[in-house]
This record gives structure tokens, C-alpha cells and sequence, in this order.
């Protein structure tokens, strides 16, 4: 879905149209010698195929798939009309130099006939070496690709091709941070290119960072509206920033400008996916590999829909071919993704834990590493600034709104379930995971460090926070913020809503760690791709929340096991409900006939009526676990 810059599908009538229009005017046999050759070329109406190429192609922005297959259907088309070897290559030459300066006004060189000899030796070697990653990216040969745009790069460091074209090379051989340099540089050096800025948004989104994705993607969709590829990725960057209209927006105008775009239905297919219609989910994963059978994807896609079982082996099968051939890094960590869950529901678990390792072990190649030092030192700052009594302090300028509901734990703890259940209320909302706290306390971190927050910043930050989720639901009396980070900020969240509820979800701390490592987050979850700073970060998480069970008022914060929930899920809701400060109603127990959007990765489960399956679930794993099955000396968190 992200990351697809080649389809080559299009340009072989461009380029055989080219050819068509160039004849040698004398015979159809062109010269070995090269003087000879020279003049033959001259003969040609080189004038008029260099403006074409200026006017009708370059505009089209072509990347390094679609211009190797317009060169060499272009060159083969002359072989055809009778140009030697040699010959048909300095005309695709001329053609590449061409395309390469883009827009730029025409401005035919002098003496054709005397090209090859007065050429500089530089300029002459970048096009043959541009051409060969062409070549070489066409076959397949990725790293062949990256040597030969280094070497352009080493004659000529400022040329924003080269590094537009190795920053995507990079991509496909998970070489991810110097393919953020690459893209970046070649932003840097021509701003006006759209691919560049589609690739650098496309990468950004892997990395989690969807706000500087945004940016990267309106840009490129400003200079190229026509880049459907954008328009999707776009689209995808504002869906997991909440912002689902804009999102459908994007994928349909995607299907406007190309109709069947495999990339577009995944995206509607992800957004049914979200808002529970998973007959549509299914169907429109399906039509996206009728329209591309190699969408990584949508293969991906359809094994998240429902439970799989044995009679899904031709899903399998398709999907072990697609890993097979070769795919970037974050492509193939999504279909083993997918595999781990296959083999997961129909009960082989050594497979399934072998594809999640494998998935895991990809993620890590885009991600920003863990770093078990930073993430201690943040709880002890936190435990320090809110120490015992400070939250106990009167701060000015706090909101009397009881409106905030806070749902936090671990993630995969169980906070979607319990969102979900409480949104049932008629008098209640769920606005999903916001990121606001956790970006306030980012952006006030130097005012909040010696402690409560001013009454002029508490003011500020709850009139904006409420404004926020009167933007979910104006008129819910309650509104529930699950984002499990929540958990790091309840000290600041407690200054600034002192009558909010906060909701904490405990699981089993291996049941929850084990479900963290089945699931593709993005960057902002780092430590969840691997098992020994997965243990270390509940550990971490487990000293804070004892921290806030001390700090924090009576009746601040209600804990709700999980396990308890699922085995009394009556008892354990009207609790929920209670403590909120609203009256009973019966539809919170049906609630997985509730229709809203839930934008995590338990869209399906929380449609599903309550089961205890997940219960006890890692002894499957247990011989695969080791460094989870330390966490067993503490209670769930």
C-alpha cells in the first residue's frame, strides 16, 4: 500500500511512441562508425523528439521503474526501425538527459553530430550510470541500484535525483535512516519534487511520525494532484491521526484519478475495518488483489477480519509466494504479521511464533531503537516531580468538567474492551487514543518540571483539551480518552480535571506483553518488538502505576482486572458505570452492537461478544518466552 513508486504498466506506448517518430531520414540502417553514426543522427529530427520528450513526459514525473521501461521500450522500438546498438543507446541517452532536466525550458544543444565527443566526461558517466540503476532497479537488483547512484552521488553531491532514487532504493533493502537522510537531502535540493516528498511521507507514516507525514504528503499532492500514490498515503496519515472523512476523501479521489487502484481499496477497506463492516472490509481487500495480486496489504488485511482456519490454506499459500519473491522490509513484516496470526488461530504455535519473531525482527529496521536508560530516567522524573502531597496541592484555574473519562493501561491490556462498554452509555462517548497529553507534557516539559502546572497553563490546557472532545461528542456527559500512554501524564491529567475518572485496565503482565509482540505498531511503541524490552518496559510501567496508586486521591482511580471483567462482565460494567457517575443502562452489555468508529488493533474483538480465550493465552508460548516469564513474580500492574 505505501512505499509503491514503480508501476511500469503504463509507459511502454510512450516510449514506442517516441521511437515511432524517429527515423533516419536517409535509409534504416544507421552507421557503425561513430563519425558516421553522428551523422545519421543528425538526420534524424532529434529537435522534435527532445521537445516532446520536455512537454508530453517530462511532466509526468515518472519514477525509476516506469522511465526504464519507457527507455527500453523506446530503444528496442528503434532496433526495430533498423538503429544499431549503438546508435538506439545515445538516443536513449539523449532521451534520459532530457527527462532529467524536467521542466526546464528546451534548449537544444548545439551539433548533435558532434554529442558524444563534446560531452563532458562527468555529465556523460552520470547518464550512463543513471540508466544503469534504472536498469538494475527494472531486474530486481536493489543493491546493484544503490552502488550505481552512489557513484553519481560521489561525481555529483547535489544532484536531487540521485538522492530521491537512493532514498527509495534504501527503503527496498531496509536501510531506513539513511534513506530519511537521502530523501530529506533530495527535498533539500529541489523542493518541487513531489516524488521525493511522497517517499520521505510515505517512510515518516512507517515511522509513526504522522504529523511531519502529513506535511511531507500535502506537499508532494500539491505539486502532482494527479499522484494517487500520495492521495493514499495521505490518506492513511490522516486515518490514524482520527481524522477518518478527510481519510475516505483521499482514497476516493485516488480512485477518481485511477480507477481500481489496488492501494485505494486497501485504505476504504482499513476505514470499514475501523467503523466494523467487515463484509465490506473483506470485499474490498478482495477486489484489490483482483485489480494487484501482490498488495501486500490486502493479503495482510483479509487474515485481520476474522478468526482463520485450516480451510484458508489457499490464503497461505498466496501469501508464503508473495514473501518469497521479495518485498521491503515493512511489507514483508506485515504479511508475517499475518502469518503468525494464521497459524495462531488453527493451533500450530511454534509456526506462529516463528513469523512473529521474523515480523518483529523487520519492524526493527524502521524504527527508533528502545532505550531502556531514557525510558527509566523519564519515571523517575515523573515519580520525583509528583511526589507525595503534590497532587494533593490546589492549582488555579483547574475545570470543575467531570466530562474526561481516562481508560489507561498497558497496551493490549484490554482498555479498547473497556472503552467500548462505557461508549455503549447512551450518555457517553469514546473519542479513542488522543495524543494530548502526551504532546502538552512534551511541549510544557521545561514549566512543568517543578511541578503542578501554573493556573494560566491549567487553564489553557483544559479549555483545550475539552474543546477536543467536544469535537467527539458535544453533548455525552462523559468522553473517554484510551490512550494508553495516558498512564505516564495521570499526575498532570489529575492537576488539571481533578473530578475526572480515571479507569485503570490490569491483565496478566505476560498475556498483555505476549499480545504487544503479535502486533504491528508503529514507532511510537518500540519496545513492543522485542521480548526483553518488552519486560523491561512493564516493569517500568508497573513501578509508575504503584506510584499513582499512592499519590493520587481516593476514588481518583478505579483498577478493573481483566480476567475478572471477562469472568463477570455485569458486575464488573456497572462498577464502570457507577464510578463514572452515571445510572445503569443495559445496552453497555451488548457492547459489541455498538456502532463507532475504534481505531486500534482490537477493531474485531470488540465487536465480538465477551470471551475468556485470551486468558492464560502466552502457556502456549511458553518455551518461546523467556524474558516474559520473569514479569510472573508481579501482579498485573
Amino acid at each position: 500500500m505505501l512505499l509503491k513508486w514503480w508501476n511500469a504498466r503504463e509507459v511502454v506506448d510512450i516510449g514506442t511512441t517516441l521511437a515511432d517518430g524517429l527515423q533516419p531520414r536517409e535509409g534504416r540502417q544507421s552507421p557503425a562508425h561513430p563519425e558516421d553514426r553522428a551523422r545519421a543522427l543528425q538526420q534524424c529530427d532529434l529537435d522534435t523528439l527532445l521537445r516532446r520528450v520536455t512537454k508530453e513526459v517530462a511532466p509526468l514525473k515518472l519514477g525509476i521503474l516506469k522511465r526504464a521501461k519507457l527507455l527500453n521500450s523506446f530503444k528496442w522500438r528503434l532496433r526495430e526501425h533498423g538503429f544499431d546498438p549503438d546508435a538506439a543507446n545515445e538516443l536513449t541517452q539523449m532521451v534520459l538527459i532530457q527527462l532529467s532536466r524536467g521542466h526546464a525550458k528546451f534548449a537544444a544543444p548545439a551539433g548533435y553530430e558532434e554529442m558524444p565527443a563534446r560531452a563532458d566526461a562527468s555529465a556523460r558517466r552520470i547518464t550512463a550510470l543513471l540508466a544503469g540503476a534504472d536498469a538494475h532497479f527494472a531486474a530486481g537488483r536493489r543493491a546493484a541500484t544503490a552502488a550505481a547512484l552512489r557513484r553519481v552521488l560521489r561525481i555529483e553531491p547535489r544532484h536531487a535525483a540521485a538522492h530521491a532514487k537512493l532514498g527509495a532504493t534504501l527503503c527496498y533493502l531496509g536501510q531506513y535512516d539513511e534513506a530519511e537522510q537521502m530523501l530529506r537531502r533530495a527535498v533539500e535540493l529541489d523542493g518541487r519534487s513531489a516524488e521525493a516528498h511522497a517517499n520521505l511521507g510515505a517512510l515518516l507514516y512507517y515511522k509513526g511520525e504522522f504529523a511531519a507525514s502529513e506535511t511531507a504528503l500535502r506537499k508532494a499532492a500539491k505539486l502532482d494532484p494527479k499522484n494517487s500514490e500520495a492521495l493514499v498515503t495521505l490518506g492513511l496519515t490522516l486515518g490514524a491521526r482520527s481524522r477518518l472523512r478527510d481519510a475516505t476523501s483521499c482514497f476516493s479521489k485516488a480512485l477518481v484519478l485511477k480507477p481500481h487502484n489496488a492501494s485505494a481499496l486497501c485504505g476504504l477497506g482499513w476505514l470499514a475495518s475501523i467503523e466494523g463492516r467487515f463484509q465490506d472490509c473483506e470485499r474490498l481487500y478482495r477486489e484489490a488483489l483482483e485489480s494487484d495480486p501482490r498488495k501486500p496489504y490486502a493479503w495482510a488485511g483479509l487474515a485481520a477480519v476474522r478468526r482463520m482456519t485450516a480451510a484458508d490454506g489457499e490464503w497461505l499459500q498466496g501469501v508464503e509466494r508473495l514473501v518469497t519473491a521479495g518485498l521491503p522490509p515493512v511489507d514483508e513484516a506485515a504479511l508475517r504479521f499475518a502469518m503468525g496470526k494464521y497459524f495462531d488461530d488453527v493451533g500450530d504455535f511454534a509456526a506462529a511464533f516463528g513469523h512473529y519473531k521474523r515480523a518483529n525482527e523487520l519492524q526493527k529496521l524502521v524504527i527508533k531503537p528502545y532505550d531502556r536508560r531514557e525510558r527509566s530516567a523519564a519515571v523517575d522524573d515523573t515519580i520525583r516531580i509528583y511526589a507525595p502531597g503534590m497532587t494533593q496541592q490546589r492549582v488555579e484555574g483547574v475545570s470543575p468538567s467531570a466530562k474526561p473519562v481516562f481508560v489507561v493501561g498497558m497496551m493490549r491490556s484490554g482498555t479498547s474492551l473497556v472503552e467500548q462498554i462505557v461508549a455503549s452509555h447512551p450518555r457517553a462517548a469514546g473519542a479513542g487514543e488522543l495524543d494530548f497529553w502526551k504532546d502538552a507534557a512534551l511541549k510544557h516539559r521545561d514549566r512543568l518540571r517543578g511541578g503542578m502546572p501554573d493556573a494560566a497553563l491549567a487553564k489553557k490546557l483544559a479549555d483545550s483539551y475539552l474543546d477536543a472532545l467536544n469535537g467527539h461528542s458535544r453533548e455525552a456527559l462523559r468522553v473517554v480518552d484510551k490512550s494508553t500512554f495516558n498512564s505516564d501524564h495521570l499526575g498532570l491529567i489529575h492537576a488539571v480535571f481533578p473530578r475526572a475518572r480515571i479507569i485503570y485496565v490490569r491483565r496478566d503482565p505476560v498475556d498483555t506483553c505476549l499480545s504487544c509482540y503479535f502486533q504491528q505498531f508503529a514507532n511510537a511503541a518500540s519496545f513492543t518488538f522485542d521480548l526483553a524490552d518488552l519486560a523491561h518496559y512493564y516493569r517500568e510501567h508497573h513501578r509508575l502505576m504503584q506510584h499513582w496508586r499512592a499519590v493520587l486521591p481516593a476514588g481518583a482511580l478505579l483498577d478493573v482486572p481483566y480476567a475478572e471483567l471477562v469472568a463477570d462482565q455485569e458486575s464488573w460494567s456497572r462498577r464502570m458505570i457507577e464510578f463514572i457517575g452515571l445510572e445503569w443502562d443495559p445496552r453497555c452489555l451488548e457492547y459489541y452492537a455498538t456502532r463507532r468508529p475504534v481505531l486500534t488493533a482490537s477493531n474485531w474483538q470488540v465487536r465480538q461478544r465477551i470471551y475468556s480465550s485470551s486468558v492464560g493465552r502466552w502457556r502456549k508460548y511458553q518455551r518461546f518466552i523467556r524474558p516474559l516469564l520473569q514479569l510472573r513474580e508481579l501482579e498485573p500492574a
